[in-house]
């Protein structure tokens, strides 16, 4: 009698190894499911959930420590390979001038929307019953530096303490010194001096992505703790403000959409696949400085030169933050209608060159949009200072789309300063966000005979 055939081998083995190896060796998967866990533990268990805010911090400082000598070795490396410090300084005008056209273009953007969807009308709010000593415990007291300061602060007035403080805008400066003497040195020296910033750079690579390792665990622990204490409230009190913001947001991302498209050719949306890791752990987060790294390395690898990804996307960080505008202007419009003050025209015009100017002083300056909104609302005198306490229920959940805005703002800003200064790859860059060729970080090894990859 003939034996019967085996029943054919199930399925779900095969779907549980290929679950497992994906969850093994995709961060995007990995960051997915600890953001999910996240906002499930944070939900259920919301006093526990506070108690892993420590994995989130820890991450964020651990990256930070890293984030000076990795500018300053691709700056130095950049402008030497490069030759040419004119270019260099172009570049660095450029850059300035596309991050006034967007912060400014976003300010204005946003008080548009919040003149005609007016989130903060009928509200009626007395500004006496507002309690304003939170806003004071989040800004520590202290207040946004003046434009002068602000560029004196740029000047490092110590090598060592410039990195200690983690200040990039004074290592930028510390680093287009060294670069320039480099090129005044000559071809005698530099060949001695460059190889060993350039080790330098990889050993801060490899750094990198030993700390990359600990980011599904970093998202968990900020997601829970941000679940857990702020819970999910606060989108009926301020769903319309909440609304405008966002709304505001993506429309300003598929202009810059736009604008990439007619300056490059390349596809945002092609690149937000590319970046789909980096973006999905800016989120998680909250923070666009943890991502600092790997978009360097991964604008590199999509044919942006050294010297433009150096200068631009560090400088993006204080100077081109479209996200924190958009949120300043909308918030403003939403506390001066909350409590029934109507802005002029005029009024308006003073907020947006009021905003223009505190904006750039924002960066590693703690509650600094509380304390921007409160300078703006000195400025104009109709609006009582404390009515800024209107928008601490809310702040924490606009810091997806700042960090979101923010980021994308600054690598559209590293593509288009490429393309108009010739330091673009465009054969290359659309290879890679093609999915043509892979990239690979920088530290890692691949093996022999493996398909073409770009680093």
């Amino acid at each position: 009698m003939p034996h019967a055939a085996p029943p054919a081998p199930s399925a779900a083995p095969t779907l549980a190894r290929r679950t497992a190896r994906l969850l093994r060796t995709s961060l995007f998967a990995q960051v997915g499911c600890a953001l999910l866990l996240g906002v499930l533990v944070g939900r259920l268990w919301p006093e526990a959930a506070s108690a892993a805010q420590p994995l989130g911090d820890g991450f964020v400082r651990l990256i930070k420590a890293v984030i000076a000598p990795l500018v300053f070795c691709v700056v130095v490396a950049g402008i030497t390979k490069a030759g040419d410090l004119k270019a260099f300084g172009r570049i660095g005008v450029k850059a300035l001038i596309w991050f006034e056209v967007a912060t400014t273009f976003a300010l204005v953007f946003g008080l548009l929307a919040g003149n005609l969807v007016g989130p903060g009308r009928g509200m009626n709010i007395d500004p006496a019953t507002l309690d304003t000593s939170a806003v004071n415990a989040k800004t520590g007291g202290g207040e946004l530096p003046s434009t002068s300061e602000f560029i004196l602060h740029s000047l490092p007035d110590s090598a060592v303490g410039a990195f200690a403080e983690n200040s990039l805008l004074q290592v930028l400066v510390l680093s287009c010194l060294v670069g320039a003497a480099l090129l005044h040195l000559g071809t005698t020296k530099v060949p001695a001096i460059l190889p060993a910033i350039e080790q330098a750079q990889e050993v801060v690579f490899a750094v990198v992505g030993f700390i990359m390792k600990l980011a599904p665990l970093a998202v968990f622990g900020a997601t829970a703790h941000l679940v857990g204490e702020y819970g999910l409230g606060a989108l009926s009190t301020y769903g319309k403000l909440i609304a405008v913001c966002y709304g505001v947001a993506l429309l300003f991302l598929c202009l810059l959409a736009l604008a990439l498209k007619a300056v490059t050719g390349l596809s945002l949306w092609k690149f937000m696949r590319y970046t789909r890791e980096e973006i999905l752990l800016a989120l998680g987060t909250a923070s666009s400085e943890t991502v600092m790294p790997r978009m360097m390395q991964k604008l590199r690898a999509a044919g942006c030169r050294d010297d433009a990804v150096g200068l631009v996307l560090p400088t993006g960080y204080s100077f081109n933050l479209d996200g924190a505008s958009i949120y300043l202007s909308v918030g403003t419009l939403f506390i001066a209608q909350a409590v029934g003050v109507d802005l002029t025209i005029g009024q308006q015009i003073t907020v947006v060159l009021v905003l223009m100017l505190t904006s750039k002083g924002m960066a590693g300056v703690a509650g600094s949009a509380f304390l921007a909104l409160s300078a703006t609302a000195s400025a104009l005198g109709v609006i009582p200072a404390g009515a800024v306490a209107l928008l601490l229920g809310v702040d924490r959940i606009m810091d997806a789309m700042r960090v979101l805005t923010n980021l994308l703002g600054n690598c559209v800003a590293v593509f288009v300063v490429s393309r108009w200064e010739g330091a673009l790859d465009r054969v290359t860059a659309k290879k890679v966000m093609g999915g043509e060729i892979a990239f690979v970080p920088e530290h890692a090894e691949e093996p022999k005979g493996a398909p073409k990859h770009v680093r």
